[in-house]
């Protein structure tokens, strides 16, 4: 009984930008874990290549195409998919991207960029495929919050800001959504091996400086992130909303 909780059989869930890195892995463990997948980006060779891995798997994949910074394009293609192949049922609000600098001379045209693809994104997605859980009394959104929501760090203010927007635009979620049913938290990766982070993994200096910072004393593995993202995304959590869970080998909880 207890493990039926964590099924996602029968559920369908929309991943941003699940081409690579986080995203595909929570496409992976959301699809071992019964959930029919709908991967999203823009470089559509990459798409098609991440959809055929999840089906080599054996995971039932659609493939939708769409600019989450776009919001026409975005209800567009959400209103669309949802007419022609069903319920989208869990979102995972994923895509996400990093520009690093120094405050003092960081871009004008790199923190609008950061902006929208880091938050407005979120309420473009959310806010589409929300539209149509609400009309069925329920839904589960994720949103993919960081370690930079709850701390700063040299070169990354910017970033830091709209990790931080994510975690409480997911609390106005919540307030407004749960009395229709749906369930909207955060997950936030502490410092994992990803494509976006390749350039720290590569940096012998910064690798050595995480060690000792997490009390775990190593990168995460994106694969850590997945029983999280179930939990959220699962009946298991039916009465969690609002909260934005740490994945981050205890980074936030030491000095």
């Amino acid at each position: 009984m207890s493990l039926a909780l964590f099924d996602l059989t029968g559920r369908r869930a929309l991943v941003t930008g699940s081409s690579q890195g986080i995203g595909l892995a929570l496409a992976k463990g959301l699809a071992a874990a019964g959930a029919e997948i709908v991967v999203n980006g823009r470089n559509a060779e990459k798409l098609s290549a991440a959809a055929a891995e999840l089906r080599d798997a054996g995971g039932v994949v659609h493939e939708l195409a769409f600019d989450v910074t776009d919001h026409h394009a975005v209800r567009a293609a959400v209103d669309r998919f949802e007419a022609e192949s069903g319920a989208i049922d869990i979102l995972i609000n994923n895509a996400g991207m990093q520009h690093r600098g120094p405050l003092e001379e960081f871009p004008a045209e790199a923190f609008e960029r950061l902006l929208q693809t880091n938050i407005a994104s979120v309420f473009h997605v959310g806010q589409a495929v929300a539209r149509h859980m609400i009309g069925r009394g329920r839904g589960k959104i994720v949103n993919i919050c960081s370690v930079q929501t709850a701390l700063a760090r040299p070169g990354i203010a910017p970033y830091t800001a709209t990790k931080g927007a994510v975690a409480n635009l997911t609390k106005g979620m919540a307030t407004d959504w749960a009395k229709y049913g749906l369930q909207c938290n955060g997950l936030a990766p502490g410092y994992f091996e990803t494509p976006l982070n390749q350039a720290l993994v590569e940096d012998p200096e910064f690798s050595a400086w995480l060690a000792k910072r997490t009390p775990a004393g190593r990168w995460g593995k994106v694969e850590e992130l997945v029983g999280t993202a179930i939990f959220l995304s699962s009946e298991a959590s039916s009465f969690v909303n609002g909260t934005t869970i740490f994945v981050d080998g205890g980074i936030t909880a030491s000095l």
